[in-house]
């Protein structure tokens, strides 16, 4: 009966690893072509929907079909090494694709192409509800007692990473001491009401009603808002830039490579612009759409990944002791 008991839990925990985020199956069937699985954060689901069926219709895609899994970017690499079969994996951060090379499942030069690994980019916008009726238009406002603000929790969301480091900077970018920075982000966390477990969920609260500001990629409020949401977005003066990896697994079947490839194509990064992202060619950004923030910044400014993960999201780390004093998860 121990015994029995043993191999049951082993069974459940490899079952709960694998799971990652929402799973569904899609694309070309038959011709031959293969079934390739992607796992992806979050936000850019939209987008793949209509990029999966793209690829589908070219030589290099004929007959190919997609399992895809959207969930936090965090919980998804977790997932991706804990069992989840992957294909190509998208994340928010470059350090979930790190943690898979880490663990032998993707090659260390993934990144050494023209667009740095990247297959997308964006900024960090504040979305508000229709009209802006707190008139909510800076880092500023969301330290007032009358505004409540909804953010995902950065332990399990790549987006929440993106949200404080911009706040952060922001600070940084005004003129104020790292001590005063992480001052607001003590006020920030205040008044945040929920810390959902990835992006789109975080969404989905603010939507459903809950707070007066959601800190957001301003794809996800450009999103929302062609979903017909009655939410408007603005995006501060100081922002940082999001840019977003893609890779291939070092088993990835035939035709990951290829798909890959087509998602940094004029017609794949058309249909991300479409879905509100920033493109990786610049050449294909809509400057009357998508302006450049007067002072916006990159993740190198403060070190890279590597350094703002060690100094802010480790426990002990700044936005861990926050959150640890807020009772919030940290593991």
């Amino acid at each position: 009966m121990k015994r029995l008991t043993f191999l049951l839990l082993a069974l459940v925990a490899v079952f709960v690893a694998a799971c990652g985020g929402k799973s569904e199956e899609s694309g070309a069937s038959g011709g031959g072509g293969e079934s390739l699985s992607l796992v992806a954060y979050s936000t850019p689901k939209e987008a793949y929907e209509e990029i999966i069926p793209a690829f589908s219709n070219t030589e290099a895609g004929k007959g190919t079909s997609f399992k895809q899994s959207y969930g936090a970017s965090g919980e998804q690499s977790r997932a991706v090494i804990g069992g989840l079969p992957a294909d190509v994996v998208a994340f928010s951060l470059a350090p979930d694709v790190d943690k898979l090379v880490d663990e032998d499942l993707v090659d260390a030069d993934w990144n050494k192409d023209k667009y740095d690994g990247f297959v997308t980019t964006s900024v960090v916008s504040l979305a508000v509800r229709k009209g802006n009726p707190k008139n909510i238009k800076s880092w500023d406002d969301l330290l007032r007692d009358d505004v409540e603000v909804i953010t995902p929790n950065p332990f399990t969301s790549g987006g929440a990473k993106w949200n404080i480091m911009a706040a952060w900077g922001a600070q940084i970018e005004q003129g104020k001491s790292e001590a005063e920075a992480e001052e607001y982000l003590k006020k920030l966390f205040d008044n945040v009401a929920v810390q959902d477990k990835s992006a789109r969920e975080a969404l989905q609260t603010f939507v459903g009603g809950k707070g007066d500001v959601l800190i957001a990629y301003e794809n996800e409020a450009i999103t929302a808002q062609q979903k017909g949401e009655d939410i408007d977005y603005v995006t501060p003066e100081q922002t940082i830039l999001i840019e977003n990896p893609i890779a291939v697994t070092k088993d990835a079947k035939s035709g990951a490579k290829e798909f890959v490839e087509f998602t940094r194509s004029d017609e794949a990064q058309k249909i991300f612009a479409a879905k509100g992202y920033r493109s990786v060619n610049p050449e294909l950004i809509d400057e009357k759409k998508y302006p450049k923030p007067a002072k916006l910044f990159e993740i190198d400014k403060f070190g890279g990944w590597d350094a703002v993960n060690t100094k802010f999201f480790e426990p002990d780390g700044i936005v861990g002791k926050i959150e640890e004093n807020l009772g919030v998860a940290t593991g």
